[in-house]
């Protein structure tokens, strides 16, 4: 198996993968979403809300906030079953908030938070959490815990996770008759007509939606795809990095793979 980087920011990573089975991508793509863990507020106690808001609502709001994420530091949900988010600084992370309203439409962002671990923090300050009018007031303790996505949704470190086959573009020179109408039919600009020739520009661009191949009358285009080459794309919440995200994602494929090893060892010896 052969990866590649294609394209990668703060955000994003974009990543070329060769010599291997939709099973594999799809199983990274998956864990990805439901299984590499971060962290995020799961316990709200409310000392004060004089807010238009239930508390249920605000504890919602603040759940689905992103959370930088630290792993190396924090004990993993299962060891930490039962654990008391006071008592417990290794499995829970405290944030604040205490604010009175000085005028009508104060607006309370995620940004306003205080966490009592620097690492962890709003990945966004602008998230919008409740609108106060003047004199009333929001105070409460909230506790951060590693989960994963599968558990609930505000723990998943992607907001997208997706693959697809890398295509391939055949033309036949003899054929092109350099009408440009595939250049003007494609919704992302991959190919283009230079020093008289049709050129691909960018193949991995292409979404198989075969646009070119349907006007090309001389049918000097055919578009296909690599039976065992994937474009797997992670865009991740903030929480982690999109590189990290792979990773975790290979590594617990790595041990549930192990496991099952190990499983079906025990059933050989035992028949």
């Amino acid at each position: 198996m052969k990866t590649r980087i294609l394209e990668k920011d703060s955000k994003t990573i974009k990543l070329l993968i060769e010599d291997t089975s939709l099973a594999f991508v799809n199983a990274i793509r998956r864990l990805a979403i439901s299984d590499v863990p971060t962290l995020a507020i799961d316990e709200v106690a409310f000392l004060d809300n004089t807010s238009v808001l239930y508390d249920e609502i605000i504890a919602h709001r603040l759940g689905l906030i992103p959370l930088t994420t630290d792993l190396e530091h924090y004990k993993s949900s299962e060891e930490c079953e039962g654990a008391d988010p006071i008592t417990n600084p290794e499995c829970y992370v405290r944030l604040f908030l205490d604010v009175e309203a000085k005028e009508d439409g104060t607006v309370i962002y995620s940004g306003d938070l205080k966490s009592e671990d620097p690492a962890v923090k709003p990945v966004y300050d602008n998230i919008p959490i409740v609108v106060l009018a003047k004199g009333q007031k929001l105070t409460f303790e909230a506790y951060a815990r590693l989960g994963r996505g599968k558990e609930h949704i505000k723990w998943s470190p992607v907001t997208v996770s997706a693959h697809k086959y890398v295509p391939v573009l055949k033309i036949n020179f003899e054929k092109c008759d350099l009408c440009g109408k595939c250049v003007k039919a494609c919704p992302k600009d991959v190919l283009e007509i230079k020093n008289d020739k049709l050129i691909i520009k960018n193949i991995f661009s292409c979404t198989l939606c075969r646009a070119c191949e349907e006007v090309c009358e001389p049918q000097a285009i055919k578009v296909s795809w690599a039976e065992d080459s994937f474009i797997l794309t992670i865009e991740s919440t903030g929480a982690l990095p999109p590189e990290k995200i792979v990773y975790e994602a290979a590594k617990i494929l790595w041990k549930k793979a192990d496991e099952m090893e190990k499983l079906i060892e025990e059933l050989s010896e035992g028949e």
